[in-house]
């Protein structure tokens, strides 16, 4: 054994994978170990959204209030462990032309397979909350074509998100996210739709890649993905399925803790001990360790595997 440890190989191109058939789930991660997680599913790539990129780094509500080097650290430290291609959420871009161009640059750089960009009146607000105000259709066009020249590898994917619907209608969206497809975006994200017929008119009139956002108890309906490819989108993201089942989950072990002195209820949907170091790969790292000093992998001690533990 050599004592090395491979953190993450090549990813796989997100591009050539939105031209394949099949339509890409991107469950939401709002942490490095939920990345591992996603990518231990499965999944084909990763989405880090704002929102709970916001929630899990300050504990603060989705209203424009994270930094863009707070979430190209993010970024960085999720290419660092998953080999998943990640589309990464940069809000309006976090001000002037300029500035999106230093965060396509600055989150390419970290990692990033595509980076989306929304239409939103700065400050932003979570995309399924009322009140949301746009820009002018030529101010988003500007941010994208400043988005565009920034990058520097045709691998990177930008994705135009139009917050239209809720205010002027999904007419209006259409519209818009035809104008932001004939701009240069590489995939078109209208946010919200109010019904399934919707989603299907979308899909219908924009000649390009298309994203869904899939978000429990929001605005628009919830479809499982194979409705969506069925529909023709090409992505589809989950951005709060894991944060939001890991936040009733701590909610709940905290409460048995309080009321019962241990966790009750919560405590056969864990992971056990050893369930958590396999993910991390704590025996792999510890072999490693032992490795460098000399002494044989045989001196490890065993521990019950996750199958005796899990079934």
């Amino acid at each position: 054994m050599d004592g090395r440890l491979d953190l993450a190989h090549e990813r796989a191109s997100l591009r050539s994978l939105v031209q394949g058939d099949r339509i890409l789930v991107a469950p939401g991660a709002y942490d490095v170990l939920s990345a591992i997680l996603i990518q231990q599913a499965g999944f084909p790539c990763v989405y880090l959204g704002g929102n709970a990129a916001t929630a899990s780094t300050l504990g603060l509500p989705d209203l424009g209030l994270i930094t863009m080097t707070e979430m190209r650290e993010c970024v960085r430290r999720t290419a660092a462990r998953v080999d998943l291609p990640i589309i990464v959420d940069a809000d309006v871009g976090y001000g002037s032309l300029m500035l999106i161009q230093r965060t396509i640059r600055e989150f390419e750089a970290a990692g990033a397979s595509a980076i989306q960009i929304e239409d939103q009146v700065g400050p932003k607000k979570c995309g399924h909350e009322l009140q949301r105000e746009v820009v002018e259709v030529d101010e988003m066009i500007a941010r994208l074509r400043a988005a565009l020249d920034a990058r520097r590898k045709q691998e990177t994917l930008i994705v135009a998100r139009t917050d239209a619907r809720t205010t002027h209608g999904l007419k209006e969206a259409i519209r818009r996210g035809t104008a932001y497809a004939g701009a240069g975006a590489d995939v078109v994200f209208v946010e919200s739709p109010e019904s399934e017929d919707e989603f299907r008119e979308v899909a219908r009139a924009i000649r390009a890649p298309l994203l869904a956002n899939m978000v429990e108890g929001g605005r628009g309906p919830y479809l499982p993905w194979p409705r969506l490819q069925e529909l023709g989108f090409k992505i589809a993201i989950y951005p709060h399925s894991a944060v939001g089942s890991a936040a009733r989950a701590v909610q709940t072990a905290l409460s048995d803790i309080r009321e019962h002195g241990w966790v009750e209820r919560a405590q056969e949907r864990m992971l056990t001990l050893h369930q958590y170091h396999d993910v991390l790969r704590f025996q792999e790292y510890l072999a490693t360790e032992r490795a460098y000093r000399g002494v044989g992998t045989a001196a490890i001690p065993d521990h019950p595997s996750s199958r005796d533990e899990g079934e």
